[in-house]
């Protein structure tokens, strides 16, 4: 579990076929620290479990599964990627419960400066908008965040200074793909009045 909010913005250093599947290494700095082999890190939000340390790195091992789902086979060396550890008990939840199991990928279809914040557009995947409200929550490549509008499976986001200073939105352009994991309150509810219309309700 995590909350959205990104420790720092870490440097690909290589995404490489890997026994049966790929290996991500990851330069990072001060929160490598507190990390252990095992460990919970979400990059870009995606859940992965720390295989290596050593370097300055962190190396992950990827499914080619993750690769299909997620925008981490676009990463090459010197990608910045959002890094978070996992949500410790007793820790501060500042953002929103993320679970860090991307729900696809979005395109950005807009990302422009607005006085000193900056506007960001994504497209979500088709019939995803039905899990998107106005002021509720999203986190796109890791980062909790709040929708502004909705426009079928389109949605906005603002995005303040800071968080343009220390993510990696600063480096991306449009038509960029981005992880989206959507609310998981909001999905629950999509399932269970999914449930309850059974095969009636429109996809």
């Amino acid at each position: 579990m995590f909350t959205g909010l990104i420790e720092e913005a870490g440097r690909v250093r290589g995404l490489a076929p890997h026994g049966a599947g790929w290996r991500l290494r990851v330069a990072a700095g001060g929160m490598l620290a507190s990390v252990a082999l095992g460990d919970s890190i979400a990059v870009n939000g995606c859940c992965l479990t720390a295989a290596g340390l050593g370097g300055g790195e962190v190396a992950f091992d990827l499914l080619a599964e993750t690769l299909r789902v997620t925008n981490l086979g676009d990463l090459k060396p010197g990608a910045a990627v959002n890094l978070e550890s996992s949500l410790r008990v007793g820790g501060k939840l500042g953002g929103h419960f993320v679970t860090g199991h991307i729900d696809g990928t979005g395109e950005i279809v807009a990302l422009e400066p607005r006085g000193a914040d900056h506007h960001l557009r994504v497209r979500a995947p088709a019939g995803s908008g039905r899990l998107l409200v106005p002021k509720g929550s999203v986190a796109i490549d890791g980062i909790s965040l709040t929708v502004g509008d909705v426009a079928g499976d389109a949605f906005s986001v603002w995005l303040i200074p800071h968080t343009w200073s220390v993510t990696n939105l600063a480096g991306r352009k449009v038509g960029d793909r981005v992880n989206l994991e959507f609310d998981l309150l909001g999905k629950y509810v999509d399932q269970l009045i999914a449930a309850r219309l059974g095969p009636a309700r429109a996809p």
